[in-house]
């Protein structure tokens, strides 16, 4: 057990969309990234998510309403929810997902991140 520093994990990297894993419990994983410009639209069809900003602003854009997030703000995503972040400006984030779970859900992109680095 050993205390994990978040902002030197964050400082260790500088790309966007690219999460990596920090911690892990409960068959969770928890994962930080940094975010800047739109994300695909997608859902997760057996998990849920929580996004929390933790530096800067972004949105959570859902088809019938988009929700700002600011510093030390979080939301949950449902299962089965089409969603998709944006940030206007670079924006780090904290999110908690279950193991099994593919950063866009059932669509194939660019984005698609599938072997995740541990820091």
């Amino acid at each position: 057990m050993d205390k994990i520093n978040l902002k030197s994990k964050l400082n260790s990297f500088s790309d966007h969309w690219n999460p990596r894993i920090v911690a892990e419990l409960n068959g969770q994983y928890v994962k930080v990234a940094k975010i800047k410009g739109e994300f695909v639209w997608h859902s997760h069809s057996n998990e849920d998510e929580m996004f929390m900003a933790l530096q800067g602003e972004f949105v959570m854009e859902f088809r019938d309403r988009t929700i700002t997030l600011s510093e030390g703000e979080c939301i949950v995503v449902p299962k089965g929810v089409e969603h998709r972040p944006v940030a206007e400006e670079e924006c780090e984030i904290m999110l908690f997902e279950p193991k099994s779970t593919v950063n866009t859900g059932t669509v194939d992109s660019e984005f698609t991140k599938t072997d995740l680095e541990k820091i």
